[in-house]
This record gives C-alpha cells, sequence and structure tokens, in this order.
C-alpha cells in the first residue's frame, strides 16, 4: 500500500477493565476517534488504520470518515491483532498506538520513529514521560518503565518502579502505550507464544523483552491521558468529582 509507515490502532470492545472502550465518549464522541484524529495529524506517516474484531467499532469508525479493517476475534493481544494487518502492507515500519491513549501529541507519535530511523540495529521503540504524581506512581493503571544508560528498557511493570530506599531521590517515568516496529519483527513477535511475566503485569512489551529483544524507549513531554477504567474516564468528562 504504502512505503511509508503506517499506524494501526487496535481497538476491541470487550475488556475486563472497561468493556466498550473504544466507544466511550468524551465531548460528544467517541474514543477512538479522538486517537485516530490525533494520529492522522502526524507527520511521515502513510496510512492510520483501526483493527477490530467489532462491527460496533467499525461503524463508529466509518461514521467519522476513518479507515477500519476487521480482524479475526482469536488474538491473544492488540499486539498479535495488529500483526494480522501489518502482513497485508508494505510498511517498512508499523506504528501500534493503543486506544487508550487520549490526547496523545502527533509529534510524540512522530517521536518514537526516531531510533528505528537513525539505528538500524533497533527493531522496536516506544515513549516514555516522567512521573511528577503519588496517585500516578500508585495506580496500577499507570505502568512503568525503568530504562538502561543506553536507553534500552529493562522492565515495565504495573508496581512503583525504581523503588527508592534511603531517602534517594528517584526519576520515574510512565509508559506511553505507543510502540515502533520493523515490519518483519512484528510478525516475528506475533508468532512467540506468551511468556509468564507478560501474563503476570498483562503488559504484552514483556514478551519482547523475555525473548531477549531490547526495546529502545524515547523520552517526551507529553500530557496524553490514559484511559484504562471508567472512573479514569469520568475524571476526564469532569465527573467523578467529590
Amino acid at each position: 500500500m504504502t512505503a511509508r509507515p503506517v499506524i494501526i490502532i487496535p481497538a476491541r470492545y470487550q475488556s475486563s477493565r472497561f468493556p466498550g472502550k473504544p466507544l466511550a465518549e468524551i465531548d460528544g464522541r467517541p474514543l477512538i476517534e479522538h486517537v485516530y484524529r490525533s494520529a492522522s495529524q502526524a507527520h511521515g506517516f502513510g496510512e492510520t488504520i483501526v483493527a477490530t474484531d467489532d462491527k460496533r467499532i467499525e461503524k463508529a469508525v466509518l461514521a467519522f470518515g476513518g479507515n477500519v479493517l476487521m480482524t479475526s476475534a482469536d488474538h491473544r493481544t492488540g499486539t498479535d491483532r495488529i500483526a494480522e494487518v501489518a502482513a497485508g502492507v508494505t510498511a517498512p515500519i508499523v506504528v501500534n498506538l493503543q486506544v487508550d491513549e487520549l490526547f496523545i501529541s502527533p509529534r510524540a507519535i512522530e517521536a518514537v520513529l526516531e531510533p528505528l530511523k537513525v539505528r538500524p540495529g533497533e527493531v522496536m521503540a516506544t515513549l516514555m514521560t516522567r512521573i511528577n504524581s503519588t496517585n500516578e506512581l500508585d495506580d496500577p493503571n499507570v505502568v512503568k518503565v525503568v530504562v538502561d544508560q543506553n536507553g534500552h528498557a529493562l522492565y515495565f511493570s504495573r508496581a512503583p518502579i525504581p523503588l527508592a530506599r534511603d531517602g534517594q531521590a528517584a526519576v520515574v517515568y510512565r509508559h506511553i502505550g505507543l510502540y515502533a516496529y520493523r515490519h518483519e519483527f512484528l510478525l516475528k513477535l506475533a508468532e512467540l507464544e506468551q511468556t509468564p511475566l507478560e501474563k503476570a503485569e498483562s503488559l504484552e512489551q514483556l514478551r519482547a523483552l523475555e525473548n531477549g529483544y531490547k526495546i529502545s524507549v524515547v523520552e517526551v513531554e507529553q500530557e496524553s491521558i490514559a484511559i484504562d477504567t471508567p472512573e479514569q474516564l469520568a475524571r476526564v468528562n469532569g465527573q467523578g468529582k467529590e
């Protein structure tokens, strides 16, 4: 279809924490539309595609003029869902944008491409931003990441990491649900079995780390709001306040 990187947004209706999340309305528009429009404003990409197994989501995307492809209902994770769509495109890089990432900046989406552009050996990249709130640090719905001195992920967790002891100060980073993969690596990753830590944390990026692959992590200043629960949506909509 295109030689430029493609953005694929995996969107399923069923979710243990928030069923119907992609269709939840914010300012009168579904969450999937907000994320899609941010993706469409990023420079340097070809298509933006929603990958879903649900006709309700397909209908909503078509209603706002988006591009959507139906996928199998049997995929274990969003990574596997986008791999099905990616198998049919010729893009050298595939970006997986999570539907949770409300108001993500187009500049942040562009930034995730940088490691793969400048370092041929990199196969996967993602984003992080500093956490300045104790509430975020302690919230298991906010995924944390620690990196090595070369900017590669050491681990992702729903627990507060790193743990600062003996009064030592520690900078803590929130992981942003956005990934860039080299096309061939994405297809290979989707063929791997789910790993123990991936299942324990319910974080599919751990499949790459547990199989010995490196994930380059780019720090950005990003005010993106991750919507993982109805309570988070209520706060965005100005509800649920005491």
